[in-house]
C-alpha cells in the first residue's frame, strides 16, 4: 500500500509513518514544510505526483487558543486545508482517513457521545475541524479522537512529567472529562481502518474516561513520582483564564468500532503506564 502521510512531524503523524513503514507500505511523509495545505495548488501537485492509494491526513492546527484568536488561519488550515486533500485525493482515486477532534460536541450530555449524536462545537477550533470533515466524500473515514498523547511531540503526558521532576507545584483542572488516546495507539486503528477501506466516521480513543486532573495524577503515580505536587482546580479558577471555550463533557463512545466487531483500543492505564516509564527511564520528558 502507498500511504501519503500529512502531518508527518507531528506525535500522531510519525507514528503512523513509523507503523506503516513498518509493515511494508510505501510511505510517502509530508510535514509542514513538504506540503502546505493551504496552498491548493500544492497539495494537488504533491498528491498527484505521489499518487498514494491512501492519505492519512493528520496534519492540522490544534492549538485550541491559537484557533481562537486567529480564525482565518484556523479555517485555512483544518477546513479549507481538508478540502485540498480531498480534492487531490480525488484526482488520483485515493482514499482519506481523517483524523479529527471531540471538539465538535458542546459537552453538554453527561453520557459519551456517539458518532449519530448531533455536533455542536463551541471553539473556533471545534467549527473548524468539523469544517473538515464536511469536505470528505462518503468513500472516506473520519477518526475523531482525544487527548493525544505519547513519545513524540509537545502533549499533556510529558508536560505534566517534565514540571513534576523538577519538582514544580501544578494545578490541573478537575472538571473536564475525556478519554486520553496513545498515538501509538491510534496509529494502529487508524491502518487498521485504512486497509480494511471502511469508509465513514469512527470515534477512536483508549478507553476509560478520566479528568485532566485526574490523568495527570495517574501520570506522575506511574512515573514514580510525587502525586502531591498536584492540585485540582476547576476551569473557572484557571487563572489566566483560556481563550477558547473547552467542553466539560467530551467521554467518546466508540459505537461504531463496538457495532462493527472491531478490536478497541486497551484502557488508557495501560498505555500510560508504559509511556511514564519509557519517559522518565530515557530522561526524555522535555
Amino acid at each position: 500500500m502507498r500511504v501519503l502521510v500529512t502531518g508527518a512531524g507531528g506525535q500522531l503523524g510519525r507514528e503512523v509513518v513509523d507503523l506503516c513503514t513498518a509493515a511494508g507500505d510505501e510511505v510517502v511523509p509530508c510535514d509542514r514544510a513538504a506540503l502546505d495545505v493551504t496552498d491548493r495548488d500544492h497539495v494537488l501537485q504533491v498528491i498527484g505526483a505521489a499518487a498514494p492509494d491512501a492519505i492519512v491526513h493528520a496534519g492540522a492546527w490544534t492549538d485550541v487558543d491559537g484557533c481562537e484568536t486567529d480564525p482565518d488561519h484556523a479555517y485555512a488550515t483544518n477546513a479549507l486545508g481538508t478540502r485540498h486533500v480531498a480534492e487531490g485525493a480525488r484526482m488520483v482515486e485515493a482514499r482519506v482517513c481523517y483524523v479529527s477532534t471531540d471538539y465538535v460536541f458542546d459537552g453538554t450530555r453527561t453520557r459519551p457521545y456517539h458518532e449519530w449524536d448531533a455536533v455542536n462545537p463551541l471553539s473556533v477550533y471545534g467549527r473548524s475541524k468539523l469544517g473538515g470533515e464536511a469536505a470528505l466524500g462518503p468513500q472516506d473515514t473520519v477518526v475523531r479522537t482525544s487527548w493525544v498523547c505519547g513519545r513524540q511531540g509537545r502533549n499533556f503526558v510529558r508536560t505534566i512529567l517534565s514540571r513534576a521532576a523538577a519538582g514544580q507545584q501544578l494545578t490541573v483542572v478537575d472538571d473536564q472529562y475525556g478519554c486520553p488516546t496513545f498515538a501509538e495507539d491510534l496509529a494502529t486503528m487508524i491502518r487498521r481502518l485504512v486497509v480494511a477501506r471502511l469508509p465513514g466516521l469512527f470515534h477512536v480513543t483508549n478507553q476509560g474516561s478520566t479528568t485532566w486532573y485526574r490523568f495527570a495524577r495517574d501520570a506522575v503515580e506511574a512515573a514514580g513520582l510525587d502525586v502531591a505536587l498536584i492540585t485540582p482546580i476547576t476551569t473557572a479558577e484557571m487563572q489566566p483564564p483560556r481563550p477558547a471555550p473547552r467542553p466539560a463533557y467530551s467521554v467518546l463512545d466508540n459505537a461504531a468500532l463496538r457495532i462493527s466487531g472491531m478490536p478497541l483500543l486497551a484502557d488508557h492505564h495501560e498505555p500510560l503506564e508504559r509511556l511514564a516509564k519509557e519517559l522518565v527511564s530515557s530522561g526524555s520528558m522535555t
